[in-house]
């Protein structure tokens, strides 16, 4: 009997620890199961991906532009530099670099004083001279007089004829020095040949100026040219009328231009041909940026063709294959593409692209180069726009 109650005891105590071991094996187990499921949820998170609007550029069908690099400085195509055109001190002389001036606004005065004292000694002589023309002429008519009567021979009729040539001739060379010296007056006086801004002022109010010195330099802003070099080789793609997109140094602005001539002979030491570049005509006020001397670079545009295309940026180069990151049910893959030509859209550099191995069809949204590396299988949310 003792031996019987000892065996169901002992089974007893057996099954209460196989139960205990069981629920903390279960329980264990739940646990386990647990941390994993968060584990993996904060992954997910963790893969997450926000994107906003600038993130994401669309696979498109544009008209490429292709052509050829260009640059060169920006010159103004009417120039003009002010010079004296008589020696002497110079006055009223106040317009300063960047001063606005009319064509035919007087600039400066150069001291007029000894030019007026030569023009009035020129007229004297004109006078005097003109007394000498009216005393041959009478003495010519007196004599042709005698002569139609006898009383004179010819000879004294000839005489009195030469005498009123000299005095003649001697009278138009005191017109003509008159003439001389009312110019000279003129020339004191210096006037703006054109319409524009100073650029340079390269003398002082009361410096004596010698002939031909330089005394403002004046530009017109409101036509603007280049002046591109281009090899050779090249040459006979371009023609006139293509345009062309550049930028300038110090700025993002686009500035808009066409071809407008083509120097006919090469250059001997670079063996490069000499093409000009008209800029769109724009007024200061609308385009204060263009300067005469900036530097500009661009494209010129000598072909077109339509592809579908990407923003060059946007394909990545860290695989043995050129790919993008498309999105694709939220999730961002990687797709091979192979690379066609390359042209510029408006101010962005686009490259045409074929998928390989999927479907790469107009309005495929991929990542721009702002999102970097995307390990592929990440998750993907874009973010509200804020109204």
């Amino acid at each position: 009997m003792k031996l019987s109650l000892r065996r169901t005891l002992l089974a007893i105590v057996i099954l209460a620890a196989a139960f205990g071991i069981y629920k903390w094996v279960a329980q264990r187990k739940a646990t386990a199961q647990a941390s994993s499921a968060a584990a993996e949820a904060a992954k997910v998170v963790a893969q997450t991906l926000e994107l906003g609007p600038s993130d994401i550029v669309v696979a498109q069908t544009l008209t490429l532009s292709q052509g050829l690099p260009v640059s060169g400085t920006l010159k103004a195509v009417n120039s003009a530099m002010v010079k004296a055109r008589v020696v002497g001190e110079l006055m009223d002389f106040t317009l300063r670099e960047g001063d606005r001036v009319k064509q035919g606004q007087v600039v400066a005065r150069i001291d007029p004083t000894e030019y007026l004292a030569r023009q009035r000694q020129a007229q004297r002589q004109v006078d005097a001279a003109t007394a000498q023309v009216e005393v041959a002429q009478k003495q010519f008519d007196n004599n042709q007089a005698l002569v139609d009567q006898g009383f004179i021979s010819k000879t004294a009729l000839d005489t009195s004829l030469s005498n009123l040539n000299g005095a003649k001739a001697s009278h138009l060379a005191a017109v003509a020095a008159l003439d001389v010296a009312r110019k000279s007056v003129d020339d004191t006086v210096l006037k703006a040949p054109l319409s524009g801004l100073i650029a340079q002022r390269l003398a002082q109010p009361g410096e004596r100026v010698a002939l031909d010195a330089r005394i403002v330099e004046i530009v017109d802003l409101n036509q603007l040219e280049i002046e591109a070099a281009i090899p050779s080789s090249d040459a006979a793609a371009v023609r006139i009328g293509q345009s062309a997109s550049l930028t300038m140094e110090g700025s993002q602005g686009v500035v808009q231009a066409r071809v407008l001539r083509i120097n006919p002979s090469v250059q001997a030491g670079s063996r490069s041909v000499l093409i000009y570049l008209g800029v769109n005509h724009q007024t200061e006020s609308r385009q204060p940026e263009l300067r005469q001397g900036l530097f500009v670079q661009g494209q010129l545009a000598t072909t077109e063709m339509s592809a579908l295309a990407v923003p060059v940026t946007s394909v990545r180069t860290d695989k043995p294959q050129p790919y993008v990151q498309w999105i694709d049910n939220g999730q961002v893959r990687h797709m091979t593409v192979t690379l066609g030509a390359r042209g510029q859209v408006g101010e962005q550099n686009r490259v045409a692209v074929t998928g390989v191995g999927a479907a790469l069809v107009e309005g495929t949204q991929i990542l721009g180069a702002s999102s970097g590396a995307v390990r592929e299988g990440t998750r993907v949310k874009f973010t509200a726009v804020k109204p």
